[in-house]
């Protein structure tokens, strides 16, 4: 018998007012989408100033995507010692929505990740890396369009470097896939990319994913608020391109019912491009490191459970139900809203537990949970962002996803990951923070 395809379906059902709800009330309530936009990734805990680039350079791609020409800013710190760039690392932003703060991903990256107080970045200066860190004017653009803000950095990284040594170039997050995508171009183009290693810090190779009640939550409440001009909704990240080319499972809306599995036409072009690419760039050494753990161990999170289950004045005026997803089944129940007349319910069938996965961690309940006034444990506030097995590059089919979420890494070869080697971390932590085990094989891979 055939497999069922991944899917949500929606129940929706218009009520009459159990009461009359004064406008005190609804103003109340649509002002929870006033924390806009939902599900970026962190910002810096670090409340000193960043170390100040030694210069910047504005950056515009010259191949353009869709029409679009990608803008961005280099943000150039130069090893000790030096007073020109000789060993240059790109390192590129990644997942969030506006422009780069290259001072909070300094500060990110550069914040004490042992007892000792070591730092990565400085410890990449002291050992004469220069640090280059890519942002771009809109990150929730085309991964192709800011691709060609990467590119457009390569150029001016060989142009302006001191001597011949090649370049590592790679980066965070999303911004992993960006120099995927823009290295694995010049080399179709016959672009001498003058890259020797590739680096991707847990970057989604084969998809990411935020739960989908949460992202119906996002569309669903931001119908009610009122909103400001030139000011982002919590749903604009979501519904971005960058999203949808993101994301294993999308909606569109709160009320989409169909299948999830590359449900954005965006995502399925991505993938067919980076397909006709190659896949990987193929000169460089292609390392990668996972904030997940490689032994299959999950966060421990019981699928299915109710996460919150939020009632605004008694039920009378709205409420909002969430549940971590579900391990496979037909029409499991994830959770619904309602507000005023419109309540909703969603199910999801032959979906993976993502949420318990083994990977780097987001706190997309707690983020919505914050914003709706729930007071929630912090152990279900965090759910899996990128699992470990799409961190590593391993090779499978990232539509279907035949692969278990928890399959054990430690004994993958390397015909089953697109990488060179990998890393992943000794416990699941959030996504992207520098630890211990994963700073440590950086510096011994690229620091020599």
């Amino acid at each position: 018998m055939m497999k069922q395809e991944a899917r949500i379906d929606v129940k929706t059902l218009f009520q009459k007012a159990a009461g009359d709800l004064s406008a005190p009330e609804l103003y109340e309530l649509a002002r929870i989408a006033e924390s806009g936009p939902w599900f970026g990734m962190p910002a810096a805990r670090t409340n000193g100033a960043a170390r100040q680039p030694n210069f910047e350079w504005p950056l515009v791609s010259e191949h353009p995507y869709l029409g679009k020409h990608g803008k961005g800013t280099a943000a150039v710190h130069l090893a000790d010692g030096h007073d020109r760039l000789v060993r240059p690392l790109i390192f590129a932003d990644g997942f969030s929505y506006g422009a780069s703060d290259l001072d909070g991903l300094w500060n990110w990256f550069n914040e004490p990740y042992s007892d000792a107080g070591e730092r990565l970045f400085d410890q990449l200066l002291a050992a004469g890396i220069d640090i280059v860190l890519l942002g771009f004017d809109t990150r929730h653009d085309y991964v192709q369009v800011n691709a060609g803000v990467a590119r457009a950095c390569m150029a001016k990284v060989i142009a302006e470097r001191q001597g011949n040594a090649p370049l590592i170039t790679g980066g965070v997050s999303m911004g992993g896939l960006i120099t995927r995508y823009a290295l694995a171009a010049m080399e179709r183009d016959g672009d001498d990319h003058q890259t020797e290693t590739y680096l991707s810090w847990d970057s989604p190779h084969n998809g990411a994913w935020i739960p989908l009640i949460l992202q119906q939550m996002a569309y669903f409440f931001e119908f009610f608020e009122a909103l400001t001009p030139g000011k982002p909704s919590k749903a604009d990240l979501i519904r971005s391109p960058a999203a949808q080319q993101l994301l294993w499972a999308w909606v569109d809306d709160s009320r989409y019912s169909g299948p999830v599995a590359t449900a954005s036409p965006l995502r399925a072009q991505f993938l067919q491009e980076l397909a006709d690419l190659g896949g990987f760039p193929q000169r460089p050494v292609r390392l990668g490191v996972a904030n997940g753990r490689a032994d299959g161990a999950g966060l421990g999170l019981t699928p299915g459970e109710v996460v919150f289950d939020k009632k605004f004045l008694g039920g009378l005026v709205g409420s909002a139900t969430a549940r971590f997803q579900p391990d496979y089944g037909t029409e499991q129940p994830i959770g619904g809203m309602h507000l005023g007349l419109t309540t909703r319910t969603s199910t999801t069938t032959e979906v993976a537990p993502f949420d318990g996965a083994p990977g780097g961690t987001l706190d997309s309940f707690g983020q919505i949970a914050t914003t709706l006034g729930i007071e929630l444990d912090e152990s279900k506030r965090w759910s899996c962002f990128v699992p470990s097995v799409s961190a590593v590059a391993l090779k499978f089919d990232p539509v279907t996803w035949p692969v278990r979420l928890d399959k054990d890494l430690r004994e993958v070869t390397q015909e089953q990951t697109a990488l060179t080697e990998f890393c992943c971390n000794d416990a699941n932590s959030e996504h992207s923070v520098v630890t211990p085990t994963l700073a440590e094989w950086v510096l011994r891979k690229i620091a020599k």
